[in-house]
């Protein structure tokens, strides 16, 4: 992608369906990982939810319509840490800095916030999110995650220490 990135905005509730599209798409990228509506509750209301748990999501829309990437955070307090999900971006925006725009704003947030770290899960499947994340600076914690969903997926924890956060 060539163009400039699309600026960033805050979720909406009305950002469910192509919330939803975007993750839909990128779920049928790995075999036997499937996108079903009763799994993510969540995506009904999604700026709702974030804002429940004291987190933000933020989208990026495409030009045309439709959204070409997504990235949310909320506060665990009981582990001093800030919880990234809903990370998405879409093929067409893919190594052009979407991905780097939107966790700096997740970044911002958790050292707002004084968290000691970032912690995520992701799909072992999602070889490609583990690259952007070990990228930037997140480790492989050992252990897995069973989420006895439809597409029987397990998730890695990935871990991402603040530089001047207590412990």
């Amino acid at each position: 992608m060539t163009a400039s990135l699309p600026p960033l905005r805050a979720a909406r509730d009305d950002d469910s369906e192509p919330l939803a599209a975007l993750i839909a798409a990128s779920f049928a990228e790995y075999p036997d990982c499937h996108f079903d509506w009763s799994e993510f509750p969540e995506l009904r209301r999604p700026a709702s939810h974030f804002a429940a748990k004291g987190g933000r999501l933020w989208i990026a829309d495409t030009p045309g319509g439709g959204i070409a990437g997504s990235l949310g955070i909320f506060p665990v307090p009981e582990q001093n840490a800030a919880e990234l999900a809903k990370v998405y971006v879409s093929p067409a925006w893919r190594g052009a800095g979407l991905a780097q725009v939107l966790f700096a704003e997740a970044l911002r947030f958790a050292e707002g916030g004084n968290h000691a770290e970032m912690i995520l899960w992701s799909d072992a499947r999602f070889t490609r999110g583990h690259r952007f994340y070990e990228k930037n600076g997140f480790v492989r914690w050992p252990g897995q995650r069973y989420l006895g969903d439809i597409s029987f997926s397990w998730e890695y924890h990935f871990r991402k220490r603040l530089t001047g956060q207590p412990a």
